[in-house]
């Protein structure tokens, strides 16, 4: 169709119109005089009619005078490029968004060659339309890169053609994840220094940096992040910037042409510096803002505010003189902007397009006087915030982000991830649900690295789990970000038309451990290919499987967390030191009595068996069985658990829970140490090695410790060792100590479980990073130990005595370690130090990413292992050589150590991520494809953590049991209701 075109105004010059000829040749003889009296009057008539037509005739010149004066300085000198100057002016008020026609497209322009059609049968489709309500059952056609048909598929479309075909058997299908919030390819994995590109250290203000600059094609975490169903992402610059720079949307596909800008998803004409067509519709750009904390290496919240309003004033100069010259060469007044050219500045252009309504911006805020703040701004300078990322405390201000210019934005949240920082101190699990009631669009996003972009379906699922309903957390990672970034006619939403970005699940994919089978990203398969023979899915046959879990009601605890403007109360409600009867319980998994430590599964083995009942007494099980029901008469307490499950409560082992509240609050923890291959240690320790316990410095009381209470983990193992990701430099990692999460202070009896649990240290090497001092090499580190365990410091030290002590087995040694090198190394110093010494050392590797690389010289050595976290990725250097597990392998490094006979426990690395910790044992089972049962899970975070840190004697049968209600401790069904403690001799009522 031919384009229409913008005409120049076309300006003609007067041109002096020849006056008529004075009529002297007519001469009227009407009234006529005669005679004499007539002779006498004519040459006075003559002279008056030759003065009239002089005057008449120098008017006349005078007026063409002037008026030719005028007319020439009206000329318009119109300039050659002005048909450019038109069409760039009316492309600034093209507004973005896709062709009306474009669901009409034959070929997707991201088509690669030689793609094959490919046809899902028996599918059960939920397409994200009718904000996904919708559900299709049928087939699914995908060709030349798009839907081309969904529901009922006739065979003319395919039969004919060579046709991949694939059954579904009723599985479902959803769009391709998409994860609006992620740093891959600019904080890469492995990280190094060569690939830190998500921040810039050049000021706060840094609108003309674009991500897809920085971009790394290699980073590992693209093909995990695709195996967890994740097609699409927005790779955003980081946040210690208050404009961090452009942001853009990437799908994870590696294109045939290898490079970053064939990733991108509707790349903005900017890009590559093409001139938009006026009749075309814009594309959207991406701009990311943060607030609060992150930036502060730029000054406090009122600087960063005053740098944000002063970079969008200049902004405003640009926008208001780009629209005075417009307006000019729109109404044809080409003098009056001869010699100038458009006015732009490389460095405002993206601000101008947001002030334009141009540009979906993401801001990073959390608290309340943040995200009032930037409410302030748009209002001030007339811009609309398409989402709000993190944004802890947006559930407590729904109103005021209500008054975001241009209508409220989108929330992009964490499921339940809080306390990392002060200003996320009040976040809650509640938040999606909260402000899904109150009219917003949520999404869930993965921050990747901070959370795993592989694992984005998990944060979905988890807010399900805490009442997000279930069409609105499928759509959370799907169509709700998809129209966030302004791409929703393509992505998060299948339709004909739409990209083939698809999905084919093993089970619902709300359900624990949902595992993709097969992954299509523009109708390419990416993962589940028959060939790589990857189980997937074994026993999610059930009907269960297939529809959203049933999840507990948390009515009461949502309102609590509004009215408490985010901090509830979280003491017990109340205890009982007498008779407690449960009720409807399914399955009871308790601990064993005598040396031989572990679990044992009392009831629910057989599938078909009924419910039960358990008495307790005093804190202690007394009875469990049917004939129980009778004792329960006369109970002080009875609670019907519906379903429900009772178990061991669990231990929590990598954090730093307890010895410090706020991970970037100095104040809130134990403080500064000495490290002693990094500094000197004062001389005042009288302790070269600077060692130090946890127990001198534990917390009681602390949110964090109460919320994994409340969630069933009730002991943690604490010591100083860091998470890698902020402090791989210390070797010292202290002497550690287990306490009981729920007790109120230290001097509660039974609050400190053990004072001195096993001595710590790091080996590794550091992974780059501002929150990464230097510090000693490998070697070095090696050395240091050998020294220690050897040779030894004075035994009257605090280093002395306790490395001698590990020596000779008298406590266990923790080595948080990840590379399976640094392993051998370790393993063969084990083996020289028990020679030399005649000793057994008790060694466990802590982290152990690539330990599934030498499972069986670690189970020969009789070294345990503890797993943190329990899913790997390729972090650092070190951690490269991971095992992925389903859909990617076959095992995991978990299957792998157990079947060859080590001793597993399962740890947690960030303190937020402790009350999840059951949802992690029940997943660790799924993706051992049911390898593990319930009862060496179960193990996995409680009895065998306490074999490998020595604390048989101080839990064993005395530990404590949780009760769950509606459902399992394992999934999303069960709710803990209740802590069941035979050393308090109480059962508390959560």
């Amino acid at each position: 169709m031919e384009k229409a075109r913008h005409p120049l105004p076309i300006h003609r010059t007067r041109t002096a119109q020849r006056p008529a000829p004075p009529e002297s040749s007519q001469q009227s003889t009407v009234g006529k005089p005669s005679g004499i009296k007539s002779s006498i009057y004519r040459p006075g008539i003559f002279a008056l009619c030759f003065l009239v037509a002089a005057v008449a005739l120098y008017g006349s010149y005078i007026h063409l005078l002037f008026a030719s004066s005028r007319d020439i300085r009206n000329a318009q000198r119109v300039p050659l490029a002005a048909q450019d100057i038109l069409h760039r002016c009316a492309s600034l008020r093209a507004p973005p968004g896709p062709p009306a026609n474009f669901l009409e497209r034959e070929r997707s322009d991201r088509f690669e060659p030689g793609t094959r059609p490919t046809l899902i049968k028996n599918v059960t489709l939920w397409t994200g339309a009718r904000n996904g309500t919708e559900v299709v059952y049928g087939d699914i056609f995908l060709d030349n890169g798009l839907v081309r048909g969904i529901g009922y598929i006739p065979e003319a479309l395919y039969e004919d053609r060579d046709t991949d075909v694939v059954d579904a058997h009723g599985g479902w299908v959803t769009p391709g994840l998409v994860d609006m919030h992620t740093h891959l390819g600019v904080l890469s994995m492995p990280v190094m220094t060569g690939a830190l590109d998500f921040s810039s250290q050049h000021g706060p203000i840094q609108p003309w940096l674009r991500s897809i600059d920085g971009f790394n094609t290699h980073d590992e975490a693209f093909a995990l992040a695709v195996a967890g169903g994740v097609t699409s992402v927005q790779v955003l610059p980081g946040s210690e910037n208050v404009i961090g720079g452009q942001a853009f949307i990437v799908k994870l596909r590696k294109t045939s042409q290898r490079s970053p800008t064939s990733m991108l998803i509707e790349p903005p004409y900017t890009l590559n510096g093409s001139t938009p067509d006026p009749d075309s519709p814009a594309r959207w750009r991406h701009l990311k803002q943060a607030c609060g904390e992150s930036p502060r290496g730029y000054g406090n919240r009122m600087d960063n505010m005053w740098a944000l309003r002063s970079a969008y004033t200049e902004a405003r100069r640009v926008r208001d003189a780009q629209d005075a010259f417009c307006a000019r060469a729109e109404a044809g007044l080409w003098n009056e902007i001869e010699g100038q050219s458009f006015p732009e500045d490389l460095r405002w252009e993206a601000l101008v397009d947001v002030l334009r309504g141009r540009v979906k911006v993401s801001v990073h805020c959390y608290e309340a006087v943040d995200l009032d703040a930037m409410v302030r701004l748009t209002q001030e300078f007339k811009f609309h915030i398409a989402s709000f990322h993190h944004a802890h405390e947006a559930y407590l201000v729904p109103e005021v982000l209500k008054n975001t210019y241009g209508g409220p934005p989108t929330v992009a949240l964490f499921s339940d991830a809080s306390r990392f920082k002060r200003e996320a101190y009040r976040g809650s699990p509640f938040a999606p649900r909260i402000l899904t009631d109150k009219g917003f669009p949520v999404a869930l996003k993965s921050d990747h690295p901070v959370l795993i972009s592989r694992y984005l379906a998990f944060e979905a699922q988890e807010a399900h789990y805490y009442g997000l309903p279930p069409h609105l957390a499928l759509a959370s990672m799907t169509s709700v970000p998809a129209a966030a970034v302004g791409l929703s006619h393509r992505i998060g939403i299948l339709r004909e038309g739409a990209d083939a970005d698809v999905v084919l699940w093993d089970s619902h994919p709300l359900q624990l451990g949902a595992t993709p089978r097969k992954v299509w990203i523009d109708g390419i398969l990416q993962v589940g290919n028959d060939s790589d023979h990857i189980l997937i899915g074994p026993g999610k046959t059930t009907a269960e499987w297939h529809e959203p879990p049933e999840v507990p009601d948390f009515s009461v605890e949502r309102e609590a967390a509004v009215e408490w403007a985010g901090l509830p109360p979280l003491t017990s409600n109340h205890t009982v030191a007498g008779r407690v009867a449960f009720q409807n319980v399914k399955e009871v998994f308790l601990r064993e009595s005598g040396d031989d430590v572990g679990v044992v599964q009392h009831f629910g083995m057989d599938p078909n068996a009924g419910m039960t009942h358990v008495i307790v007494d005093r804190g202690r099980v007394s009875c469990v069985g049917p004939v129980c029901e009778g004792e329960g008469r006369n109970a002080a307490v009875k609670i019907d658990l519906r379903g429900g499950t009772i178990a061991p409560g669990m231990m929590t082992f990598g954090t730093t829970l307890g010895i410090e509240e706020i991970e970037s609050e100095p104040s809130t923890g134990d403080g500064a140490r000495f490290d002693p291959l990094s500094q000197d240690v004062p001389k005042i320790m009288g302790d070269l090695g600077g060692l130090v316990r946890a127990d001198d410095a534990l917390m009681f009381g602390t949110r964090s410790a109460l919320e994994a209470h409340r969630a069933g983990v009730t002991y943690a193992t604490t010591s100083f060792a860091r998470s890698p990701v902020v402090l791989r430099g210390k070797f010292m990692g202290g002497l550690s100590a287990t306490f009981r999460t729920g007790a109120p202070h230290a001097l509660d009896r039974t609050a400190i479980i053990k004072p001195i649990t096993a001595l710590h240290i790091s080996i590794g090497r550091q992974p780059p990073g501002p929150y990464t001092p230097q510090g000693a090499g490998v070697s070095t580190q090696i050395a240091a130990l050998r020294h220690l365990l050897l040779e030894g410091e004075d035994p009257r030290t605090q280093t002395g005595e306790w490395f001698k002590k590990a020596a000779d087995g008298a406590i266990p040694l923790v080595i948080d370690v990840s590379s399976a090198d640094i392993m051998a190394t370790l393993i063969r110093l084990k083996s020289d130090v028990e020679e030399k010494r005649g000793t057994y050392m008790r060694t466990v590797f802590s982290r152990a990413t690539e330990a599934h690389l030498l499972a069986e010289e670690i189970a020969h050595a009789r070294i345990g292992v503890i797993l943190s976290p329990p899913r790997q990725t390729p972090f650092s250097w070190d951690d490269r050589r991971i095992l992925a597990g389903p859909p990617l392998s076959n095992d995991t490094a978990l299957s792998v150590l157990l079947k060859n006979g080590v001793t597993v426990g399962l740890g947690v690395w960030e303190t937020c991520r402790v009350p999840s910790t059951r949802f992690d044992v029940g997943w660790a089972i799924l993706e051992s494809n049911n390898w593990i049962n319930k009862r060496q899970a179960y193990e996995l975070v409680s009895t065998n953590l306490e074999k490998l840190l020595d604390l048989q004697g101080w839990v064993g049968d005395m530990g404590d049991l949780v009760a769950y209600e509606g459902g399992s401790a394992l999934d999303f069904t069960g709710k803990p209701v209740a802590v069941i403690s035979p050393a308090r001799q109480l059962v508390e009522i959560l």
